[in-house]
């Protein structure tokens, strides 16, 4: 191989300095899910990532920046995908929310994002500034989303008419169960306390649809 086909120190920095914000970010994430807001620094946050904290700067004015950026590149990233599916998907609402919520427990509730949402609610009143970025960028979005779904539902039949702005919270509940089972009480319970994810979000999608279903079955009197 020629010299000229080697890769030159030069372009292995670029590579290098490409590469700089994503891991930050996965190492702010990790450490914002295991510490909280307020006790993690930036400091520790730029040596995880191996660097500076003059070079986290340099992408990341402040922590509250560096988090804004971990939740749009972890959880708002999403959204425009997910959205677009609801537009598109042809099968019936029943079946679209047994699907929104496997995606939604594959793409954030599994992983380490799912962190976030406890960190919010743990943290919240000491960061009025990050929680309204938080209910701006994340809830709301998310809230008008399932929303939609719901409204789909009852607009094709589907599911009996119910107040949105109440049932949207039926749906999120599963949800911020799961996430602070994750990161709370399933972290800490003993091994042989056996608690499935997949199966309980399918129980509580059958258990949620055959209260929204527009003709549930009629039940026999004693």
């Amino acid at each position: 191989m020629s010299d000229s086909a080697l890769p030159s120190s030069h372009s292995k920095r670029e590579r290098r300095k490409e590469a700089r914000p994503g891991e930050l970010l996965d190492a702010a994430l990790d450490l914002f899910v295991e510490k909280g807001y307020a006790a993690t620094r930036v400091e520790e946050v730029a040596a995880r990532a191996g660097v500076s904290k003059g070079t986290l700067f340099l992408y990341f004015p402040s922590k509250e920046e560096l988090f804004k950026a971990v939740v749009r590149e972890n959880i708002v990233g999403r959204f425009a995908e997910w959205r677009n599916e609801l537009l598109h998907y042809e099968g019936s609402t029943a079946d679209m929310l047994r699907y929104g919520y496997r995606t939604w427990w594959e793409s954030i509730g599994s992983t380490r994002a799912s962190g976030i949402t406890k960190l919010i609610l743990s943290e919240a009143c000491n960061f009025p500034d990050i929680t309204a970025f938080y209910q701006q960028e994340v809830i709301l979005p998310g809230q008008e989303m399932i929303r939609a779904l719901l409204k789909r539902g009852i607009d094709r039949g589907e599911f009996r008419p119910v107040p949105l702005e109440y049932a949207v919270f039926t749906v999120l509940a599963p949800m911020i169960f799961l996430m602070l089972w994750k990161h709370s009480v399933g972290a800490c319970v003993p091994v042989d306390m056996k608690f499935d994810p997949e199966r309980y979000i399918a129980s509580q999608v059958e258990t949620l649809l055959h209260g929204l279903l527009a003709n549930p079955p009629s039940s026999t009197q004693p």
